[in-house]
C-alpha cells in the first residue's frame, strides 16, 4: 500500500510540484512589480497532469470562450440609438451635418426643409453616407395625401382615405412602389408609413385622412399593400402610431393628450392592423406619444414600459421607434435627453427628434444613465443592435447582439 510520506511520491509529482512553485513565484512578482491580478490571470485556473483532459461532470471536454466585448465605445452604442432632424439644412458643408457625424448618430430624419430639388437632396444624403463612421438609416416621413416630405419633387397623392374609397389595394401598392423607387434613388431607406390608425373623423384632424379606415379589416388591408409596395421600391417600412389613436382628442405635437380606452377596447380594435401587420413581417413600429389609460396615466406611450412590453407581446421583433421627443405631449414634461433615456429604459429601439442639435446632450445622457446604474447597459445594446441591423451594419460586432430585423411578406 502507497503510503502517505514522502518517499511515496514519484517524479513526475515533483516536477509538478516544481512547476506550481515557479507558477506562484511569478505571480509574486507580478504583484509585486504592480502587474494587476486580473490580467494575469484570465480565467479560473485546473492543474491537471500529463495526460489527462479537462472534463466537466458529464465527461466532456470542457472548451473556455471569452464573453462578447462590442467593438464599440457606450457613446458609439448610446448615439446609435439617436434618428434627428436636421433643421434647415440642405447643403452639406452646414455645421450641423459635421455634428451629428461627430457624435456618430444611427439615423437622419429628412423633411420638407431639406428638400429642394432631387439633385440637391439626393447629394446631402449622399455625403452624410459617404461620411459616416458606419451604415447609417435615412428616413423621411412621406405619407399619402397631405403628410409629404418629398411632394414638391415626386408629386403628391390624395389622402390614404380617399384612396382607400377608390382604389383597390393592389393600386395602392403600385401607389406606394411608385414613391418608394423616387425615394430610394435619393437615398432614402426608411419611411415613416404608412400610418395604422383608425380614425373617422374630421379629414383635418391629427389623424383623419390620413388613417385608411375607421374599420380595422378595411385599414389592414390598405396599410399592409402600402407597406409592400414600399418594400417592392426599395424602402423599409413603418407601421404608426403604436398601439393607434383610440380616438384620443386633440394634437400632441401641442400638448399631452389622453385616450381613456381600455386594453379590451384597444386589443379588439385598435391593435389589430398592428398584430396583422406584425405577422407578416413589418420591419419598423413608431409608437405614440399619446397618453394610454390602460397602459400608463401619466406617461406618453412612447416612454412607458406596459408599451413596449405590449407590442413585443405581439410577436414584434423588429426596431421599435418613438414617434419625436420634440412634440408637446412629451417635450413639455421631459427635455430631449431625459425622453431619451426614459424612451431607451422603456423598451425603445430608436428615438426620434426632429432637431438634431440636441444630439450630443441625448448621447451625454445615455452615457451617464449606464455608468450610474440607471439604465441597464444589455438594454442600450440591444436598441444599438437593432438598429445597427436596421441599416444593414453588424450587430454581433456593434454591440454583441444578434440582432435580425423581420422582413415584409405577402400572404400566401
Amino acid at each position: 500500500m502507497q503510503g502517505g510520506g514522502g518517499a511515496g511520491y514519484r517524479p513526475r509529482r515533483t516536477s509538478v510540484i516544481v512547476v506550481l512553485a515557479v507558477f506562484t513565484a511569478l505571480a509574486a512578482a507580478g504583484a509585486a512589480t504592480g502587474a494587476s491580478p486580473g490580467r494575469f490571470v484570465s480565467a479560473p485556473v485546473r492543474f491537471f497532469f500529463p495526460g489527462d483532459q479537462p472534463q466537466d461532470a458529464a465527461g466532456a471536454t470542457v472548451t473556455t470562450e471569452a464573453a462578447c466585448r462590442p467593438m464599440t465605445s457606450l457613446a458609439e452604442r448610446a448615439a446609435e440609438v439617436l434618428v434627428v432632424g436636421l433643421p434647415n439644412v440642405t447643403e452639406p458643408s452646414q455645421a450641423l451635418i459635421a455634428e451629428i457625424l461627430d457624435v456618430g448618430v444611427g439615423g437622419v430624419l429628412i423633411t420638407g426643409a431639406n428638400v429642394e430639388t432631387r439633385t440637391q437632396v439626393t447629394r446631402l444624403v449622399g455625403d452624410i453616407k459617404a461620411r459616416s463612421r458606419h451604415r447609417m438609416v435615412v428616413s423621411t416621413d412621406e405619407e399619402l395625401g397631405r403628410v409629404s416630405s418629398f411632394g414638391e419633387v415626386i408629386g403628391y397623392t390624395s389622402s390614404a382615405r380617399r384612396l382607400a374609397r377608390e382604389d383597390t389595394p393592389d393600386a395602392i401598392r403600385q401607389v406606394a412602389r411608385t414613391q418608394a423607387t423616387a425615394l430610394a434613388s435619393m437615398g432614402i431607406t426608411l419611411d415613416f408609413a404608412p400610418v395604422v390608425d383608425l380614425d373617422g373623423g374630421p379629414s383635418d384632424s391629427t389623424i383623419g385622412d390620413r388613417s385608411f379606415s375607421v374599420d380595422a379589416a378595411v385599414a389592414t388591408r390598405y396599410a399592409t399593400a402600402y407597406a409592400l409596395g414600399l418594400a417592392d421600391g426599395g424602402i423599409t417600412a413603418t407601421a404608426k402610431h403604436f398601439p393607434g389613436r383610440a380616438q384620443a382628442i386633440g394634437d400632441d405635437h401641442l400638448g399631452r393628450i389622453t385616450s381613456i380606452a381600455t386594453l379590451e377596447s384597444l386589443r379588439g380594435n385598435d391593435l389589430k392592423p398592428f398584430a396583422d401587420l406584425i405577422r407578416q413581417g413589418i420591419p419598423v413600429v413608431m409608437v405614440s406619444n399619446v397618453d394610454y389609460a390602460a397602459l400608463d396615466a401619466t406617461t406618453p406611450a412612447s416612454l412607458a414600459p406596459r408599451t413596449y412590453q405590449l407590442l413585443r407581446s405581439l410577436g414584434f421583433q423588429g426596431v421599435a421607434i418613438t414617434d419625436s421627443v420634440g412634440m408637446g405631449a412629451v417635450n413639455l414634461r421631459w427635455d430631449m435627453p431625459d425622453a431619451a433615456v426614459k424612451a431607451i429604459e422603456a423598451g425603445a429601439d430608436a428615438v426620434l427628434t426632429t432637431n438634431g442639435n440636441f444630439a450630443r446632450e441625448m448621447v451625454g445622457a445615455l452615457v451617464d444613465a449606464v455608468q450610474r446604474g440607471a439604465l441597464r447597459e444589455d438594454r442600450l445594446n440591444q436598441a444599438a443592435g437593432r438598429m445597427i441591423a436596421l441599416a444593414g451594419g453588424d450587430p454581433m460586432t456593434f454591440a454583441c447582439q444578434s440582432a435580425r430585423v423581420p422582413t415584409l411578406r405577402s400572404q400566401p
